[in-house]
């Protein structure tokens, strides 16, 4: 965003927050007729009459949550999707006003805005984590007196207590708040030509690895190929079936389709794995080698 298009964006917060504060307030009696005419009608006007009354309810929490880093006019926006979400869901019958009710849907549409855009990083899924996420700071003040970059053990315990939380989770959000995010592609070095992801390892094998890999397993595939061409017919059925198959067939299945019991079946398949292994061993040439699949 351009400087000019940035100065538009705050002249505009400002407008709306002065026509706002400007707003007449509503009778319960006419809070209720609104509510009642949206409700029972869908009347559109009656909705915006409702909504424009109360959305000075908007500028107090937005000018809170502003030190999270959030856009002032971003905050706005969703404070007014807050106040449409309680609309939508107000009950005029209850014994409740409507501005009570809507400051918690406020509240809870600047909040879940705040922490989908504090980090990339999920934060703030449960109950509990957005309760320490919002109330941490304010906390750690009052209760950690050492100001050092950790909290102590204590003070853990007391955040943890004062907001009825594991003392895991407080541990877990420490670590959340104290770490920013950080582009990759921020320079680094003296002559700032480098960036972060120049210096990060690629986890991908090497064309050596890959050929060296696909070198093995056709090897590994050609000792198998020979080791099942020296047992017998029943014995590779087994094998194919309980080793060679993702969906390896049991042992009751394969006694059923032998005509035997399960107990020969895994005998017979013992017996075969042991062949497989003194075959493979002998076309490597390595003592002890193991197997291509577990015995």
């Amino acid at each position: 965003m351009s400087v000019v298009e940035s100065l538009e964006v705050m002249r505009a917060s400002r407008r709306f927050i002065s026509t706002a504060m400007r707003a007449a307030l509503l009778s319960r009696q006419d809070e209720l007729a609104l509510a009642r005419r949206w409700r029972d009608h869908g009347d559109t006007e009656a909705l915006h009459g409702l909504i424009d009354a109360y959305t000075r309810l908007v500028v107090r929490p937005a000018m809170q949550y502003r030190r999270y880093g959030a856009p002032l006019s971003e905050l706005v926006q969703e404070g007014v999707v807050g106040l449409l979400m309680a609309a939508a869901r107000f009950q005029p019958d209850r014994k409740i006003r409507f501005s009570t009710y809507a400051t918690w849907w406020v509240r809870a549409a600047m909040q879940d805005y705040v922490l989908r855009n504090w980090s990339v990083v999920r934060t703030g899924t449960t109950a509990a984590q957005k309760t320490l996420f919002f109330n941490f700071r304010r906390l750690r003040a009052r209760i950690d007196e050492s100001h050092d970059n950790r909290l102590t053990a204590a003070a853990r315990h007391r955040i943890a207590d004062e907001l009825k939380v594991p003392i895991v989770e407080v541990e877990a959000m420490e670590i959340r708040l104290a770490a920013n995010d950080q582009s990759l592609n921020a320079p680094t070095g003296l002559d700032g030509e480098e960036e972060w992801l120049d210096n990060l390892p690629d986890p991908a094998p090497t064309p050596e690895a890959n050929v060296a890999a696909a070198r093995d397993a056709e090897t590994r595939s050609r000792w198998l190929v020979a080791a099942l061409g020296e047992l017998s017919g029943r014995e590779r059925r087994i094998i194919q079936a309980r080793r060679l198959r993702d969906d390896a067939m049991t042992l009751k299945a394969m006694s059923r389709r032998l005509g035997i019991s399960k107990e020969r079946v895994r005998q017979i398949e013992h017996g075969a794995m042991k062949k497989i292994r003194l075959s493979i061993i002998r076309q490597s040439g390595v003592k002890g080698g193991r197997l291509l699949f577990d015995a």
